[in-house]
């Protein structure tokens, strides 16, 4: 007959294990590649914003392409709308300067 405690006692150490693991690899992340990927991302994310501002900067009054460019990309970009409009109207400071220019 097996102690059930010890079968309590293994899993306990075996989710101490996994949750060490995860911790070590999230440490790991944090010292190597982390800020390469937030600044990947940015620029990602720039990227997107400066496209739409192109394609659809009819929008707001500033009108690039023509319509009918525009409209054969209105399916491509018609979730990233919210989300421009609201980075576009953001209220910036001067800490959101700084941030940009690293």
């Amino acid at each position: 007959m097996k102690n059930p405690f010890a079968a309590q006692r293994e899993s306990s150490l075996g989710r101490r294990a996994s949750r060490l693991i995860k911790v070590f690899r999230d440490v790991l992340y944090g010292a190597t590649v982390y800020e390469m990927v937030r600044d990947l991302r940015k620029e990602r994310a720039q990227r997107e914003h400066l496209f739409i501002l192109v394609v659809f900067g009819d929008l707001i009054g500033m009108p690039i392409l023509p319509p009918y460019y525009t409209l054969r990309l209105l399916p491509y970009a018609l979730e990233a709308f919210p989300g421009w409009k609201r980075s576009l109207l953001r209220e910036r400071d001067m800490t959101d300067l700084c941030d940009m220019e690293a």
